[in-house]
């Protein structure tokens, strides 16, 4: 296959590509390029000059976003021969797996090369030099854009038929079309707003009281039967609300010592507290009594209507409700 042939695909796919929409480079990516190299060829093949130029094109397909499967053919020009100073042509193929590092799109991309090639050269009249030859070989690609980049690289060669080494670097430019379209990123919809919930608002607790007042006749503290009724009113409230406590509180008017005072007011508390719990169920931890004789009085004790007002029990009981 001659050059201008070479040449020709690939020139062909390059202008093919300016009719195609910009794609994004990765798997399934095909690139075309045309390349020059500088090749140095072993001192034992007896050339004039041990270098010469390399000038073809290649036609690559990315199998995964990093791995590219490329077919490359040259032909060799300015190498003479040492005996006759006469130019040598050659030609060589090859089929080279590249892997790049970095990410598909615009900038820089490293690649390591890998590969087999079969190169044909020296003159038909003494005959031509066939060897096989293994590649191995690194560089670096610079992506202009998305579909277009310019390359370097080196490549060391080994010739399998001669047991010789032989390298050559190199640039290129080239174009990379056909691959898929970079996805486009996914963006999660937005959440529909929750309502935010009404806010609870809770009723601020009450406190109820119940209050007790147990009128007792002078100089006594039996408790009356028409007393049992409001005593009966604070044990129910006692009884719903199991957590309250209360104290009963035993009080006389003013006639008499204070010490015996003091000892009747304590009977009327007790006898108050032994109503709530033996007769309507409250638990007796939860009463206690004490007396206070003559010591608090609410009335005035010089009128008999005060005194009387003055003889009695007092218990109160809270508790909050909502």
């Amino acid at each position: 296959m001659k050059l201008k042939n070479t040449l020709g695909v690939v020139i062909g796919s390059v202008l093919a590509t300016s009719s195609l929409a910009v794609m994004a480079q990765g798997q399934g990516a095909v690139e075309g390029e045309l390349f020059v190299n500088r090749y140095f060829a072993d001192s034992t093949r007896g050339y004039a000059h041990d270098e010469g130029n390399q000038f073809g094109g290649s036609l690559g397909y990315f199998l995964t976003d990093d791995v590219e499967l490329a077919l490359s053919y040259s032909e060799y020009h300015d190498i003479r021969t040492q005996a006759t100073n006469k130019n040598i042509k050659g030609e060589s193929g090859a089929l080279t797996a590249l892997y790049h590092f970095g990410e598909p799109g615009v900038g820089l991309r490293p690649y390591l090369s890998a590969g087999v090639g079969h190169q044909s050269i020296g003159q038909e009249a003494s005959g031509r030099d066939h060897t096989t030859q293994g590649i191995l070989g690194a560089g670096l690609k610079y992506y202009f854009t998305e579909n277009f980049y310019a390359r370097g690289g080196v490549d060391g060669l080994y010739n399998f038929d001669r047991g010789d080494s032989e390298w050559m670097a190199g640039v290129g430019v080239g174009v990379n079309f056909g691959g898929g379209s970079k996805p486009a990123p996914v963006v999660a919809a937005a959440p529909e707003p929750t309502p935010e919930p009404a806010p609870v608002v809770e009723e601020a607790p009450q406190t109820v009281r119940v209050e007790l007042d147990v009128k007792f006749d002078f100089d006594k503290s039996v408790v009356k039967e028409e007393s049992y009724g409001d005593i009966k009113n604070l044990a129910d409230f006692m009884n719903q609300y199991p957590q309250t406590t209360t104290v009963v509180e035993g009080h006389t008017d003013s006639v008499g010592t204070d010490a015996y005072n003091q000892k009747l007011s304590e009977r009327r508390a007790n006898a108050v507290r032994d109503v709530l719990v033996n007769q309507f169920g409250v638990s007796p931890e939860r009463v206690d009594s004490v007396g206070y004789g003559e010591s608090r009085p609410v009335a005035d004790n010089s009128t008999a209507e005060g005194r009387a007002i003055n003889r009695r029990v007092e218990a109160a009981v809270e508790a909050q409700v909502k």
